[in-house]
């Protein structure tokens, strides 16, 4: 049986999940191994997860799948109970279980530019990702966090989540066409589209941008990063797709292959 993995979402078309997980399955000499994208929505989660056999060892989760996912693992860990999102399913012994590398890729890919104080960040979006960079910034010691977003409701979930932290920090919701921006690290979930001249004026003070998005690429405010550290999509994506790489495979893969896999694509993609 030869092992299968792969990754879910919709829209999927642009992932680069298998560009990265392939690169490592060649550098592990893993050539039996194969990872593919499969376009699967909230209403099809189900049925596509009661068709898999026993060949498969995991699956990497992208929107809208990360909450909706939950219910139907047989274990969560302590990052997924607390973010209330997954982004990878396990499969193991006839178990499902699920993890959150979101986070500690997002701590690991800011600590590889950025070896600073973290005291106080800026959100921008409130959804599954946004709680993700949140809690990671919280690890790396944000006292304060404004989670900027079109409307309030788009924030619950993150808002409680943080909170609800043993080391919880000061959180509060502004409005992202025009509350002020103010911290050490600026974390962007929002689409590039609404990247709007007047809020990348507004993060200009920031000391490091993390720009969520791989594409398109550069977004507004990653240009507008230039003199800073920027940590960038991909750098998000190939941390915590080596983190997955590790639970699905038990093998370690350098985050640099993966990245030069990511890269090669991008600039084909741009050219």
């Amino acid at each position: 049986m030869a092992p299968r993995c792969g990754v879910l979402g919709d829209p999927i078309a642009h992932s680069l999940s298998p560009v990265l997980h392939r690169a490592g399955y060649s550098a592990c000499g893993l050539d039996d191994w194969s990872y593919d994208a499969h376009r699967v929505d909230e209403a099809t989660l189900p049925e596509f997860l009661d068709g898999l056999d026993d060949d498969w060892r995991g699956l990497s989760l992208t929107m809208p799948l990360k909450r909706a996912v939950l219910p139907m693992a047989d274990e969560v860990s302590d990052r997924v109970r607390v973010s209330r999102a997954a982004n990878t399913l396990v499969f193991r012994d006839g178990r499902t279980s699920a993890h959150n590398t979101d986070i500690p890729g997002a701590i690991a890919a800011l600590r590889e530019q950025y070896a600073g104080p973290v005291t106080r960040a800026t959100i921008l979006g409130g959804g599954a990702t946004a709680t993700s960079l949140g809690m990671a910034l919280v690890e790396l010691g944000a006292a304060r966090i404004d989670v900027l977003v079109r409307s309030a409701d788009r924030a619950v979930e993150t808002i409680e989540v943080l909170r609800s932290l043993p080391s919880a920090p000061q959180v509060e919701v502004g409005d992202l066409f025009t509350s002020e921006v103010t911290g050490d690290v600026v974390a962007s979930t929002i689409p590039a589209t609404a990247q709007s001249d007047d809020l990348v004026t507004r993060c200009a003070d920031a000391g490091v941008i993390f720009e969520a998005l791989y594409d398109p690429w550069p977004t507004p405010l990653a240009v507008s990063a230039a003199g800073r550290p920027l940590i960038g999509g991909l750098d998000l994506l190939v941390h915590q797709a080596a983190l997955q790489f590790e639970l699905f495979t038990g093998n370690s893969v350098p985050a640099a292959v993966m990245r030069e896999a990511g890269r090669a694509v991008l600039a084909r993609s741009s050219s």
